[in-house]
C-alpha cells in the first residue's frame, strides 16, 4: 500500500508509482469514484472539442419536426 498525507487545504501528493501507472503528467485531470468505503482514482482523458463539434454535422438525421414530436414527452 502506498501512502500520502493530506494538507490543511485538503491536498495530497499522488505517489510516483501511481502517477507512472496512470501515466499522469502535470495538468492532467483525475476523477474519483466512491464505492462503499473505497475511493478509486482515474485519469480523465481530455475532451477534444473540435472532434466533437465535427460530429454535430453528422447528427442532422435526428433533427426534424417529426423527431421533436416523437420525443417531446421524454
Amino acid at each position: 500500500m502506498l501512502f500520502s498525507s493530506v494538507t490543511q487545504k485538503g491536498q495530497a501528493t499522488i505517489p510516483v508509482k501511481i502517477r507512472n501507472c496512470l501515466h499522469l503528467n502535470p495538468g492532467d485531470k483525475i476523477g474519483f469514484v466512491i464505492e462503499h468505503e473505497r475511493v478509486f482514482l482515474k485519469k480523465i482523458e481530455p475532451f477534444d472539442y473540435t472532434y466533437h463539434q465535427a460530429l454535430t454535422a453528422t447528427l442532422s438525421e435526428w433533427d426534424s419536426a417529426e423527431d421533436d414530436d416523437a420525443y417531446q414527452d421524454l
